[in-house]
């Protein structure tokens, strides 16, 4: 691998690694790093989805006492989002590579948008009441669709699906959105270990600086004022999409 890549893939990797635990969004910064270095974009999405599964366990085992209201239903949810990841992973490998090649630069802008509005998207749904069982399954299947797909912004989309089914804070909930993205990504990780172009010598750097930079972000989240963090994420995200649609 040439150096500067792999310098490049460890400081977006330690950078991902600690937007994820401050606020999400990681694979804005990790998914164009591997861009950058020269991999398709099929190529990029499943590398990144193999080298990012480490934070995601992480911030699952982090929050796991958060679950305990919601036990009961995590196991149906699980399953729901297990099924719609399998369904995304399908489309990721058996469509012609040049439609995922097309359809980036708009996931790339759209997850960006999403994670700019998560702050007003997480307010306006903390005291939303009625909430729908069949809004909430069909929220988490399309999340797990979309996460398999597409890893950028999938935390943010599975957090707000739960918080218009589930009367319960977001800071509750973001037990049960950790728990989900484990699960969508373990699933899309295995497959596209299995099935996907992986590769590894990429997740060999990725993955220990994602690692790394998780649990640097987890001591210093309380430390850190998280809205400067975020709009560097969102200027490199749009900075990066807007690029792809000109290339």
């Amino acid at each position: 691998m040439d150096p500067v890549h792999a310098v490049l893939l460890l400081v977006a990797g330690f950078g991902a690694g600690i937007c994820n635990a401050i606020a999400g969004g990681g694979s804005l910064l990790s998914f164009p790093a591997l861009l950058a270095t020269g991999l398709p974009p099929v190529t990029a999405t499943v590398t990144n989805a193999v080298a990012v599964w480490p934070g995601y366990l992480g911030g699952a085992a982090a929050l796991r006492s958060r679950l305990a209201d919601h036990r009961s239903l995590l196991p149906k949810l699980i399953i729901t989002g297990t099924a719609g990841a399998v369904g995304g992973v399908i489309a990721l490998l058996a469509a012609p590579p040049e439609v995922f090649g097309a359809l980036v630069p708009y996931l790339v802008l759209a997850a960006t948008a999403l994670f700019a509005a998560q702050p007003m998207i997480s307010r306006r749904l903390a005291g939303k009441g009625g909430q729908s069982r069949l809004t909430l399954f069909a929220g988490v299947f399309l999340g797990g669709i979309y996460g398999a797909y597409f890893n950028g912004g999938m935390g943010i989309v599975l957090l707000t699906a739960l918080a218009l089914g589930i009367d319960a804070s977001i800071n509750r909930l973001n037990g049960l959105k950790s728990a989900l993205t484990l699960a969508v990504s373990t699933t899309a990780t295995v497959a596209v270990a299995l099935f996907g172009p992986v590769e590894w010598w990429s997740v060999a750097v990725l993955a220990p600086a994602c690692l790394a930079g998780g649990t640097v972000g987890a001591k210093i989240a309380d430390k850190l004022r998280p809205g400067m963090f975020r709009a560097v994420v969102i200027v490199f995200g749009a900075g990066a999409g807007i690029a792809m649609l000109f290339t």
